[in-house]
């Protein structure tokens, strides 16, 4: 079977401590990846695969073995591995590129595919102008921060990661996030303005949200927000013709 294919996929939050059995989402994806790896020429990862990630000098977070060991595997067997850093994994350093053989993005990429323009992003700070969110982002993001996280004992500074991100999970899994609409969507409003500037795009693709959405922004351009793999387990897949909004809807394997 030829490798024809590319996949975009993002939110997993593997670990987060919301779930029941946590490492439940971890072995239905990796079934997943077994169902396209023959075919699967590129697997771009749109961010939040992890529901916190720190590398530190000499670790990294316990556990994800089994997504790690796919993820390496189906890099060795010739498919191009792209991670692309989210609001919950933003502190990914070397450890993918040397041990997984990935493509790690921090920012948003622009790639041409199969004669098509797309503009790949996690999402997180894209047409979000709250305060609050900029500021939280900026700590993030500043590098004197994470020494200073680095500095405190993993056992600690992880614990503190997962009781942070279970607040918002919890308040995401109470009910299915809403769509705002095109007026109001902070990813609607920030692709119609980017292709303003950049007509040549052809697919805006985002994660972030946890909303499943495919939206024409004119005759050439259209946009997805690809759900995520807590309530919705959904992917985008492009053939070289056709982009597709999916969801792999096998059965749970505890």
């Amino acid at each position: 079977m030829a490798k024809d294919k590319v996949y975009f996929v993002s939110d997993m939050h593997f670990g987060s401590t919301v779930f029941e059995h946590p490492k439940v989402t971890e072995k239905r994806f990796v079934r997943w990846l077994d169902t396209i790896r023959e075919e699967a020429k590129v697997l771009y990862l749109l961010g939040d695969i992890f529901d916190f990630w720190f590398e530190y000098k000499k670790v990294v977070p316990r556990g994800f073995t089994r997504f790690l060991g796919k993820i390496a595997e189906m890099h060795d067997q010739g498919t191009e591995i792209h991670f692309f850093t989210g609001n919950h994994d933003i502190w990914m350093f070397d450890y993918f590129q040397e041990e997984v053989g990935a493509i790690v993005h921090t920012k948003p990429l622009t790639v041409a595919i199969d004669g098509k323009n797309f503009y790949l992003a996690h999402g997180d700070g894209l047409g979000d102008d709250s305060h609050s969110f900029k500021l939280i982002r900026s700590i993030f993001h500043n590098r004197f921060c994470q020494v200073l996280f680095a500095g405190i004992p993993s056992r600690w500074g992880i614990g503190f990661a997962h009781s942070w991100s279970k607040q918002s999970r919890q308040k995401g899994l109470a009910s299915p996030a809403p769509y705002f609409g095109e007026d109001k969507e902070h990813l609607v409003l920030y692709a119609k303005a980017y292709i303003k500037e950049h007509p040549d795009i052809d697919y805006l693709i985002f994660g972030h949200r946890h909303i499943l959405l495919d939206l024409m922004l004119n005759r050439k351009s259209r946009m997805m927000i690809i759900g995520d793999w807590m309530q919705y387990f959904s992917y985008a897949v492009f053939d070289g013709k056709e982009l597709n909004l999916e969801q792999y809807t096998a059965p749970y394997d505890l």
